[in-house]
């Protein structure tokens, strides 16, 4: 098994090496292979692309892709971020994040258990803007059915997967009533191929406001939405579970898989071995699962839980005072 390893920008390396120690440690058998990515390669040799020919060639020719967080920069003309770029040339079309609350972390509003799928590779994330004028920009978004229809059939899959009785669609087709209309016609066509599964279907306003009034009404359901609409959601629903350094996350297509952080990489922290590991961590623990280490998989998830519930090496965000070295050692020493 070959995995190409992107180990990022900011902390992405400090943290993508903490996955590596874990893997390693549980015993993993897959060979990896590191190549070059995001905004500080591209500061250096420029070009159209984050991402080189060179590794283009190792991810696609990978039976799965770690990526680190990468850093994308807000200004027009650089290119596409990492995590887009390689979602859209691998048609990788359900973005996954599981948002279940850890042991002993239960954050002021409850207990959650619940998984978030995301279509990954258009709306508005497809990148066409114009300027119209000096006072005026448009951006156009795409909605198709093709795409709807396969992370929808994703998420009902995620359901029955889990024993599962519910999936939510969202959208705003009270306002956007082509294009979210179009979603939720597929999710409804979908929805028929499962019938011990119900379908509800929210706005996405609606959603935003019982998920911090009443998250607990969501609790062993699926929820699927839109692009832009499920990135802005899962980030809320993060924070659920007290930090977005829990919600690991993975990136699936028909034959292609990357799995990553939830979270950015979070420049200023770089070096200071601080941050979180453990969305890293079960993002490396997901994907080996995805490639049929199951054993390994499942000791790593065992032995972050034991070192969560514990309390004792926990860092700053979780209201510890651990190193993310001492945090990934902690886990290390549990495999």
């Amino acid at each position: 098994m070959k995995v190409a390893v992107i180990r990022g920008d900011g902390t992405g390396p400090e943290l993508t090496g903490a996955a590596l120690e874990v893997m390693k440690a549980a015993g993993t058998r897959a060979e990896f292979i590191e190549c070059d990515a995001g905004s500080e390669w591209w500061e250096k040799h420029r070009g159209p692309s984050f991402i080189p020919d060179e590794s283009w060639k190792v991810i696609e020719g990978s039976d799965s892709c770690l990526k680190g967080p990468t850093t994308t920069i807000p200004v027009p003309g650089t290119p596409k971020s990492v995590a887009v770029s390689i979602r859209q040339r691998l048609n990788l079309y359900a973005n996954v994040r599981p948002v279940k609350t850890f042991p002993g972390q239960a954050g002021p509003l409850g207990e959650v258990d619940m998984v978030l799928v995301r279509e990954a590779t258009e709306g508005l994330y497809i990148g066409i803007e114009h300027r119209l004028s000096d006072d005026v920009s448009i951006a156009l978004r795409l909605v198709t059915k093709e795409k709807s229809t396969k992370v929808c059939t994703f998420a009902f899959q995620e359901a029955k997967r889990r024993g599962w009785k519910k999936v939510v669609a969202l959208s705003k087709a009270n306002i956007l009533k082509v294009t979210d209309g179009l979603f939720l016609d597929c999710a409804r066509t979908v929805a028929k191929r499962y019938p011990g599964i119900e379908l509800e279907d929210l706005f996405l306003d609606n959603f935003a406001q019982q998920l911090v009034k009443n998250p607990q009404r969501f609790d062993r359901n699926v929820i699927v939405g839109t692009n832009l609409f499920m990135d802005v959601m899962s980030e809320e629903a993060s924070g659920l579970i007290g930090s977005i350094g829990m919600v690991y996350s993975g990136n699936f297509g028909d034959t292609h898989a990357m799995f990553e952080p939830a979270h950015g990489s979070t420049p200023k922290y770089k070096g200071k071995d601080k941050v979180n590991p453990t969305a890293t961590v079960l993002s490396a623990a997901w994907m080996l699962d995805y490639l049929g280490e199951k054993t390994q998989s499942k000791a790593i998830f065992g032995a972050v839980m034991e070192v969560v519930k514990e309390k004792k090496h926990l860092t700053y965000d979780l209201g510890g005072k651990a190193k993310t070295s001492e945090m990934v050692r902690a886990v290390v020493r549990k495999l």
